[in-house]
């Protein structure tokens, strides 16, 4: 599978929310970094066909985006806020679910057990889904992403409110479904996206700051990262010289981590090797700064 995406815009009124998306994504898992507000929501709507796009083309294996009847039975979405029926039975859900998405009943049958054991909610198949936890919840939520066997799973958000334990057992387990399909994971945790992604694009305002390898991401601040030793008192006057990226205190100094364009003049600096995290905030400062990115 090989979702080719052109010129994607989206505009609401006089306002850009999408600028000129150009990218493509294949098989294994996609992340997609930004800030809230960077578009993120609205680029996977669009790809599962709730928003119509303002331009562009977007193409799944060929198929064009607008020919609805055959690119939605290829897609899985699980949204953010993803909506339940808290007094049935978990069971009772994705039966009701599998029902509303015209699946038949000898593959609701099959399919249904194999998702929930997939997703570790076997056991709680009895169980009401207001009882779940928020982990338990967003597993269902991928489970019933995948009633259609999707060739394409998009995902956004999928770790708000979850402890760190419960958040790499659902990457893990989004990693596994991303062997023979494609999965589009956003976030705004660099992070996340560094454990389980290959490859992730960089949104921010609506623009396309980066797209390609996450290892290579961390290029973009190669020469740019130093740590400081600086006494606590002098840290106001760092924030406004430096992108301060971390600090520790020690008695009555702080080490800092920082982004600078050449070697600081205090705090006997000590240049780093960048982090992917690292990469992220330089695009960041760069697109701030008004450099062509």
């Amino acid at each position: 599978m090989q979702i080719e995406i052109t010129g994607l815009q989206k505009c609401y009124g006089g306002n850009a929310v999408l600028k000129d998306i150009s990218l493509t994504i294949e098989n294994g898992m996609y992340g997609l970094l930004g800030r809230n507000g960077a578009g993120k929501t609205t680029f996977m709507r669009i790809l599962s066909t709730l928003l119509k796009p303002s331009g562009g083309k977007i193409t799944f294996d060929r198929i064009p985006l607008e020919d609805t009847k055959r690119i939605r039975p290829l897609i899985g979405y699980l949204p953010q806020e993803f909506s339940l029926y808290p007094d049935m039975l978990l069971w009772e859900t994705m039966g009701y679910l599998a029902a509303m998405s015209k699946l038949p009943k000898e593959i609701q049958r099959e399919r249904i057990p194999a998702l929930l054991q997939q997703v570790n909610l076997w056991e709680h198949r009895k169980s009401k889904v207001r009882k779940l936890s928020g982990g338990m919840k967003r597993r269902l939520g991928i489970a019933q992403a995948l009633l259609n066997n999707p060739k394409v799973l998009i995902v956004d958000e999928p770790t708000t409110h979850l402890d760190p334990e419960e958040r790499l057992r659902f990457y893990n387990l989004l990693d596994e479904f991303s062997s023979d399909r494609i999965v589009i994971v956003s976030s705004h945790i660099v992070a996340d996206m560094e454990s389980v992604c290959a490859k992730v694009a960089v949104l921010d305002a609506g623009q396309l700051l980066y797209a390609g390898a996450i290892e290579k991401l961390a290029e973009i601040a190669r020469g740019k990262v130093y740590e400081l030793m600086i006494p606590k008192k002098e840290l106001a006057a760092a924030r406004q010289n430096y992108c301060i990226l971390s600090s520790q205190g020690h008695l009555s100094d702080t080490k800092i981590r920082v982004l600078a364009d050449r070697v600081p003049a205090v705090g006997y600096p000590v240049s780093c090797t960048p982090t992917v995290c690292d990469g992220y905030m330089e695009l960041l400062r760069l697109l701030k700064k008004g450099a062509k990115i």
